[in-house]
């Protein structure tokens, strides 16, 4: 009996010290407790949103159809599925939205790869002001070319709305096509993408080792088929990557198919919510699982990629295409245009908007006369009575100025608390990289970037508006939301860092007797402090510009973006432009303090240095 107490108490001592081990390495502390934290958080909503597929809203149709004012049934899904409003409520908009997702991802990658491979692999002029130029689609909000798009190519033949430049100017009159639906709609947002494309497939450019190219050049291959068995082979791993990435985000898009007239499960989810509320969260549902699937294809195409070796120690220079004297100036001039259009114009544009007598009117164009101009829409002090409708000028308008407030506030918190948990998450996973929970808390992280947006605010909107908790228009929810959204860029971005630190160096430390916050501060973060700011900084830019993750979790007015939403609504176009323009400026601003400051950019290491 005393043996067998002896053997029991002996185990229980391994196991104890054991426990004490595995907890005195602060990264597995770490590990358990961001865990333990983002299953709730991630998978609380998806539980929240699912229960809300079945359940019985009073005053709705799934309370109509089954007579109860509560409770939980199959009417929804059986309704969504089957009623003869289910081609124009769930497959339409479901067809729109994966060939938007489709259409998007080539824009993206023909656009954005061509880019980058005219930028690092020819002898093409102005490559740093390009590469440089060419990520602002993405920096600013995703609406804003869907902004410009209308206001060029409208008008009021075909839209139904105010000329826009060219239907103002030279009377040219674009088919409705053009102007409303999935064609400009994939444009835009993979014009908005494109800079995905150009850093992915640019980077694997310019690290490329140059020997098979030019192994086929001495055996006179054909430039074509170079390129289609050599070339692409090896930059497909980007263009993989590009293709989940974008097609993942283009599925929860909602201001672009919103502005520009596009029904997508994201644009009727908003149409159906107060009235069909059971089936409007089955459409978000539908939305996540695209993006699980999406998580999941990538893990597949991971596990089962070929191994294209692109850098080697041999041949470390790159062979670059000569387009010739006229060739490389013509195409930068073309380039330059095109970006001109897509980067500087929307801010040109939005300005404009601000200075005219009735935005969208540009009939003074004709005269040149700039005396037709007006500064009412910034400088009015007072009520604005009927020349603005009832609004005080931009600069004296308390409604947006407490809204810059609060999307600032939101930036702010969301940007420390989701760069400082991702830091701390990359830094865990980096030194027990091989273990399973390791690998899931990884997972688990990044598959909120992955989760359309509109379909995320929804899930909290369910999970934290209701009779037992309630956060709706609180900043408080808005900050949740953010961070959970948001750790992925400062995850992934520290991950990516702390990989390449050795384990020497902390060790170091450790025999120092150096206590770990110590090492995180003084060591650690001093090293890596480029790539741990941006972590912080991609979240802060993200989230000045973010519509459809907020949409759904405060009121119009709240912040920027729903204020834009909300003048958009009330057809003061000068208001909305005139926020669209202070949020751009505003993220630029804090885009160049960065790279000022760390000496880093989004296309630094392709073309821009």
């Amino acid at each position: 009996m005393n043996q067998s107490s002896t053997v029991s108490t002996g185990r229980s001592t391994i196991r104890l010290n054991r426990i004490k081990t595995y907890f005195s390495k602060p990264h597995n502390v770490i590990l358990l407790i961001m865990g333990i934290v983002l299953t709730v958080t991630t998978v609380a909503p998806i539980v929240a949103i699912v229960q809300d597929t079945f359940k019985i809203h009073a005053g709705t149709i799934d309370a109509h159809l089954t007579g109860q004012a509560s409770g939980y049934t199959l009417v929804n899904y059986i309704d969504l599925f089957t009623s003869r409003l289910a081609m124009s409520n769930l497959w339409m908009p479901l067809i729109n939205t994966v060939l938007l997702a489709v259409g998007t991802c080539v824009v993206a990658i023909v656009f954005g790869g061509l880019f980058a491979f005219l930028i690092t692999r020819t002898n093409l002029s102005c490559r740093k002001y390009l590469s440089s130029i060419f990520i602002f689609p993405y920096i600013m909000p995703q609406w804003t070319l869907a902004v410009v798009w209308q206001n060029v190519f409208n008008s009021n033949a075909v839209t139904g709305t105010s000329n826009g430049l060219l239907a103002s100017l030279f009377n040219i009159t674009m088919p409705k096509w053009w102007c409303l639906g999935l064609f400009p709609s994939a444009v835009v947002l993979g014009l908005h993408y494109a800079p995905f494309a150009y850093i992915l497939i640019g980077g694997i450019f310019r690290n490329m080792d140059a020997n098979l190219e030019e192994a086929a050049t001495i055996l006179d291959t054909p430039k074509w088929k170079t390129m289609f068995r050599i070339t692409l082979p090896m930059v497909k791993p980007a263009i993989l990557s590009t293709i989940l990435l974008v097609f993942g985000s283009a599925m929860g898009s909602y201001p672009v198919p919103h502005y520009l007239g596009l029904t997508t499960l994201s644009t009727k989810y908003i149409s159906m919510n107060s009235k069909y509320t059971g089936e409007a969260s089955i459409l978000a549902i539908i939305m996540m699982i695209f993006g699980v699937a999406i998580l999941l294809m990538n893990q597949m195409s991971l596990k089962s990629r070929k191994n294209y070796t692109t850098v080697t120690g041999k041949s470390g220079q790159i062979s670059k295409i000569n387009l010739g004297k006229v060739g490389k100036y013509l195409i930068a001039v073309i380039l330059i245009v095109i970006t001109f259009f897509t980067s500087i114009f929307p801010i040109l544009s939005f300005a404009l908007e601000t200075f005219l007598p009735n935005p969208g009117d540009y009939s003074f164009l004709y005269t040149m006369d700039s005396s037709a101009l007006t500064t009412k829409w910034w400088l009015t002090d007072n009520n604005g009575a009927g020349a603005l409708y009832g609004q005080p000028g931009i600069l004296h308008n308390p409604l947006i100025w407490r809204a810059f407030k609060g999307t600032m506030l939101v930036a702010v918190c969301c940007a420390l608390i989701a760069g400082t948990i991702g830091t701390l998450i990359g830094y865990a996973v980096s030194k027990n990289r091989r273990s399973k929970w390791a690998n899931y808390v990884n997972g688990v992280a990044f598959l909120p970037y992955l989760m359309p947006s509109l379909a995320v605010g929804a899930a909290f909107f369910i999970l934290f508006s209701n009779d037992k908790i309630n956060l709706f228009n609180t900043y408080t929810l808005l900050i949740i939301a953010g961070v959970i959204k948001y750790i992925p860029f400062a995850s992934r971005s520290a991950l990516n860092s702390m990989l390449q630190l050795s384990g020497e160096i902390e060790e170091a430390a450790i025999i120092q007797d150096i206590p770990w916050y110590k090492r995180m501060l003084r060591i650690i973060i001093p090293i890596q402090k480029s790539s741990i700011i941006n972590g912080y900084m991609l979240p802060f830019m993200t989230c000045l510009r973010e519509l459809s993750l907020f949409l759904l979790l405060c009121t119009q007015g709240f912040i920027l973006s729903t204020t834009l939403d909300y003048f958009d609504e009330m057809g003061l176009y000068a208001f909305s432009s005139a926020i669209n323009l202070i949020l751009i400026v505003t993220i630029l601003i804090f885009n160049t303090l960065v790279n000022k400051l760390t000496g880093s950019s989004l296309d630094e290491g392709i073309g821009g240095k």
